[in-house]
């Protein structure tokens, strides 16, 4: 597929709806057409859910160029097929916890380590939203793409964008400590720097420049990376992280970061 679009993937269950109204408005926001994705082992058994989703679809998005297929095979290798050249894959998680999730893996997990593109995480408690702010967690310079996804998104939204910097974190501080009221200052707390007191990763500093109109912040921790970040997606619209896989016996797997916001996220999560 050549167009653009925005590819999700269906399969009848509320998580998946859920996915799809996301999609719709990804696409909307984009002006990109939007490829709906039903993975069966029978493809006589896809008609109607791909014809509820497509109908649902158009009733809320009128214009919104849609197109609806089933593919003879498991979920995820339908929509790493279907997400090549996308700009953004969308999927539904219930966000399985313990050690069944963490074992066995869920198709957002394995999608994680596996698509080329931008993939969106719908979480199954999370209903979608437009406000909020875009949340950037980054580990690296290695995260450019994204940070750059991240700030098209707050640009696209027309939001705050806040990054949280791993590094930066264990730089020394670019602000008093004084800034963190003694009744509040805990082991994992974020402190919000002024960004012109901050120091900036490069690809962030070339990012600023090429979004004017984003407003920055960076944020950075005293420690709990993992939890500091989950806490900071409380007030996101969506998290933005780099794909950072590692082997593993029963195929690749995403980081531990991706891993605990794929289970744990209170927004939706994007993997770059």
């Amino acid at each position: 597929m050549t167009t653009r679009h925005v590819t999700v993937g269906v399969d009848g269950t509320l998580i998946a709806v859920r996915a799809l109204d996301r999609a719709a408005e990804e696409a909307v926001l984009r002006g990109a057409l939007l490829d709906i994705v039903y993975a069966v082992p029978d493809l006589d058994e896809a008609g109607p859910v791909l014809a509820s989703a497509a109908a649902r679809v158009r009733e809320r998005h009128p214009g919104l160029p849609v197109t609806a297929s089933a593919f003879e095979g498991g979920p995820v290798q339908a929509l790493v097929q279907h997400g090549r050249g996308a700009e953004l894959t969308v999927v539904g998680t219930r966000g399985l916890g313990g050690v069944a999730g963490l074992v066995f893996g869920s198709v957002s997990l394995r999608l994680a380590a596996r698509t080329c593109g931008p993939l969106l995480v719908v979480r199954g408690n999370h209903r979608s939203a437009r406000r909020g702010e875009v949340l950037l967690g980054m580990e690296g310079d290695a995260d450019a793409d994204a940070a750059a996804y991240a700030f098209a998104e707050a640009a696209r939204r027309g939001v705050r964008l806040s990054v949280l910097d791993a590094v930066a974190s264990r730089r020394p501080a670019p602000a008093p400590t004084a800034l963190i009221p003694a009744d509040r200052a805990r082991d994992d707390a974020v402190v919000r720097v002024p960004t012109e007191q901050a120091v900036p990763r490069r690809a962030v500093a070339g990012l600023r420049q090429r979004y004017p109109q984003v407003e920055v912040v960076l944020r950075t921790f005293d420690s709990g990376r993992v939890h500091s970040l989950l806490e900071a997606t409380r007030e996101a619209a969506v998290v933005v992280v780099g794909a950072h896989g590692h082997p593993h016996h029963i195929g690749p797997r995403p980081g531990p970061v991706t891993t605990a916001l794929l289970h744990h996220s209170h927004c939706p999560v994007v993997i770059v």
